[in-house]
């Protein structure tokens, strides 16, 4: 099986990839080929034991996705996205990387004619308010932000473009991953993880909101259990609705910083700071904060089981083991 990430620099694809490496088989099939591209060069995973392509290029550009669907993979991961914050500030790129480069990609898959499964990350931001005290699976898509409206067509091509038999697509929708390794990103939802992150590191975070927001978590380790898992799923389960809001947890900021003080103590608790941001206060205020994921659920997508799990995982993935 010939696997293509598209998005393969970025945190979760850097750790699909490895995941994909390590296990060498997915759905009971080996992993024959991995070809990894981003605007960047991934990283090879150090474990593979399959050829691994390194290919980098803009998504949109001309040419671009007949490019990559040359190679035939059989599976596509794509991750590939500004994060909403961006999207939001320059309209334009938003459309470009967000839309248009969904689109291309899709596009270059009809005209190669091979039908492969497709795994599209698409996000909770497809909701908007006003809400009810937990989406369920019949809720409707009215996003408040363009970055959700771009996921939102992203979705709906892919649902027509696999009704018209041209792939077997797949969209799920990701709760915020927290806690992110790395830098702090421009994402609207970045805070979440920074006031987690920094003071583990025995840095300073800035906590931009109230400590009342609630929000929808999922740790890195189980989005990649989600792609996984949406990769080897019988999709003939899945019917003509072929959008998924994944499990997740739905705590509130307080509940995040309790949760770390369990773990870390207060002294590391401490290190977060207190600033209000308007920008962030307006468009959190506008985004989900609960669900009832039944469908998901059903077809076997498991969530993490508590945020002290999350801070935990975060601690044996990134930190060794061991808070500063």
């Amino acid at each position: 099986m010939h696997v293509l990430i598209i998005g393969a620099a970025g945190m979760i694809g850097h750790k699909l990839a490895q995941r994909l490496a390590g296990d060498g088989v997915l759905a009971g099939k080996p992993v024959s080929r991995l070809t990894l591209y981003d605007v960047v060069p991934a990283t090879a995973p150090a474990a593979a034991n399959m050829p691994v392509k390194i290919a980098t290029g803009d998504l949109p550009a001309a040419g671009e996705a007949a490019r990559l669907m040359a190679d035939r993979p059989d599976l596509i991961f794509h991750l590939a996205a500004i994060v909403s914050g961006e999207a939001e500030l320059d309209f334009d790129k938003g459309y470009r990387i967000n839309l248009d480069g969904t689109r291309l990609l899709l596009e270059a898959i009809r005209v190669a004619g091979h039908k492969p499964r497709l795994i599209f990350t698409s996000s909770i931001a497809v909701f908007g308010a006003p809400f009810p005290e937990a989406i369920g699976d019949e809720f409707f898509n009215t996003p408040l932000t363009s970055y959700g409206t771009q996921k939102t067509i992203g979705e709906l091509l892919i649902s027509d473009f696999t009704r018209k038999g041209l792939l077997d697509g797949l969209s799920i929708r990701l709760p915020t991953i927290c806690v992110r390794p790395g830098k702090p990103n421009k994402a609207a939802s970045g805070f979440f993880s920074n006031i987690m992150r920094e003071p583990l590191a025995g840095e300073p975070a800035v906590l931009p909101v109230s400590e009342n927001v609630r929000h929808w978590h999922a740790s890195p380790r189980a989005a990649v259990g989600f792609l996984i898992h949406a990769a080897s799923l019988d999709t003939g389960k899945v019917g003509p609705r072929r959008a998924l809001t994944m499990p997740g947890l739905s705590v509130t900021v307080g509940e995040q910083i309790a949760a770390l003080k369990k773990i870390a103590g207060e002294k590391v608790a401490a290190r977060i700071r207190r600033e209000p941001d308007p920008f962030i206060e307006g468009v959190v205020a506008g985004w989900p904060r609960n669900f009832a994921p039944e469908r998901a659920l059903a077809l076997g997508f498991k969530a993490d089981a508590s945020f002290e799990d999350i801070v935990r995982i975060h601690i044996e993935d990134e930190l060794g083991g061991r808070i500063a």
